[in-house]
């Protein structure tokens, strides 16, 4: 929970590196000058311009961009190890962070001497490290290569160790920069659960990560940074949606792409609204007269035109695209009102537009944060539905599933790939397009808690049973 003072503030940042054409350009450069000459040998490159950005206490903020986009740039000048061009920057507490891999290690010091240089240089005592570290070497878990030169470590290895000492230095901030994704799975949620309990503290967290999971789940607000510009600002949810709209363009749609992320207005909460203004599942004053209310009191299912998706993001179709996406109930009627216990169909159309080998189609849901649930798709089918489609044809997929969520707002995502080149490709996605809400219809989530219904049975045996 953030407060009003904040303790990150950067206003108008700019920093701007010269690229030199050839070495001996440098050295001309430095000469030039001095004998009154102002020619020029280098390449401006604008790596931020005009960055505003404000972190609150406890908050964290995810950035996401693409690569080249100034997102390290940005966090090194937080950090002080990179010095603006202009701009203003304060930053009010104790900074531990996490960059390049092994910064702040001297390859040639053991694993131990560079706990105490790193310890100092994020501006810990001798006698700080001394308290802490014997938490740090357990936590970071690798045995006796603490005592062995860091050059001899493995990525993952400095990882543990960089990332132990950021912890146990309790700063006010906690930075990292991708760092993490080098670590093995188990270490990574051993991370992520100290994280969390950071921020249960109040330590404010600026995280990049190409994660979007990782983004959607850890913060509590996103950045979208391109090109050196902050195109949005928003809920995670979606800030990683536009991010992943524009991560594969590039020419005038790139640019296309931009312009209208730059000009939506951002999002400052979850996007429930649409649930809100829905009416309760058998209101007679807002199914009378739809053709979709339900028939019997067997079926609840129903549609309700004014639950709507507001974050969806269409991408770009690639040679096809996905029309009318939709929920059907057993009778074929358009539902977004749905049942735990009861069966479903994802249902929606594929225009091709040009010849495609072995189409690949899926869906999944998630909630209102962002966290993918469940899916399916036909990946994995050694004999594909549809082997080809040409030019003109037009494809009908059907998903059919059972409601294992339990109650509450979701949202559907449809999506069509392609195997080119032996990687996946999208050939048409729309994240969000859909907004579902599940109703405890049955008594089969009686005994269920959590996100997804495990159609739990409850048996009970007193075994023994004291004697009268």
């Amino acid at each position: 929970m953030s407060s009003d003072t904040p303790i990150i503030s950067v206003a108008g940042l700019e920093k701007t590196f010269r690229l030199y054409r050839r070495p001996q350009d440098r050295l001309k450069q430095m000469i030039m000058p001095r004998l009154g000459r102002s020619s020029e040998y280098f390449d401006r490159f604008t790596a931020l311009n005009g960055v505003d950005l404000t972190l609150g206490r406890g908050e964290t903020v995810g950035i996401v961009g693409r690569n080249g986009s100034g997102k390290s740039t940005l966090l090194q000048i937080i950090c002080g190890t990179l010095q603006q061009t202009a701009g203003d920057i304060n930053v009010n507490g104790r900074v531990a962070a996490l960059l390049e891999l092994g910064a702040g290690f001297n390859p040639d010091f053991t694993g131990r001497e560079n706990v105490y240089l790193n310890g100092a240089i994020i501006g810990l005592s001798r006698e700080d490290i001394d308290a802490e570290f014997e938490k740090i070497e357990r936590f970071a878990d690798i045995g006796q290569f603490i005592d062995q030169p860091t050059k001899s470590y493995s990525s993952g290895m400095y990882v543990r160790l960089a990332f132990s000492v950021a912890i146990h230095a309790n700063p006010d901030i906690l930075i990292i920069d991708e760092a993490l994704s080098v670590g093995d799975e188990a270490f990574q949620r051993k991370c992520f659960a100290r994280i969390e309990q950071m921020q249960a503290k109040g330590t404010t967290i600026l995280f990049v990560s190409h994660s979007a999971q990782a983004v959607i789940e850890l913060c509590d607000r996103a950045v979208l940074l391109d090109a050196g510009e902050i195109l949005l600002t928003g809920t995670p949810k979606q800030v990683v949606g536009q991010y992943q709209r524009l991560m594969n363009l590039t020419g005038e749609a790139a640019e296309k792409a931009r312009t209208a992320i730059k000009n939506m207005p951002s999002e400052d909460a979850p996007l429930t609204e649409a649930t809100r203004r829905a009416a309760p599942p058998g209101s007679t004053e807002d199914t009378a007269g739809d053709d979709n209310a339900p028939a019997d009191p067997l079926d609840p299912s129903w549609h309700d035109p004014s639950l709507l998706s507001s974050s969806a993001v269409r991408y770009e179709p690639q040679g096809a695209e996905i029309v009318d996406p939709h929920l059907t109930n057993r009778r074929g009627q358009k539902v977004n009102y749905i049942a735990v216990g009861r069966r479903y169909t994802v249902r929606y159309n594929v225009e091709f537009h040009k010849e495609i080998d072995t189409p690949l189609f899926g869906f999944f849901l998630r909630n209102v944060s962002g966290v993918e649930l469940a899916g399916g798709n036909n990946i994995r089918v050694s004999q594909p539905h549809i082997p080809s489609a040409k030019a003109g044809d037009t494809a009908q997929v059907e998903f059919d599933f059972d409601c294992r969520l339990m109650p509450g707002t979701f949202f559907l995502t449809v999506g069509l790939m392609a195997i080119v080149d032996d990687d996946y490709v999208f050939l048409h996605r729309t994240v969000d397009a859909l907004a579902v809400h599940v109703m405890d219809g049955t008594a089969q989530s009686e005994y269920d808690a959590g996100l997804v219904s495990l159609s739990a049975e409850l048996r009970t045996t007193l075994l023994n049973a004291a004697k009268a």
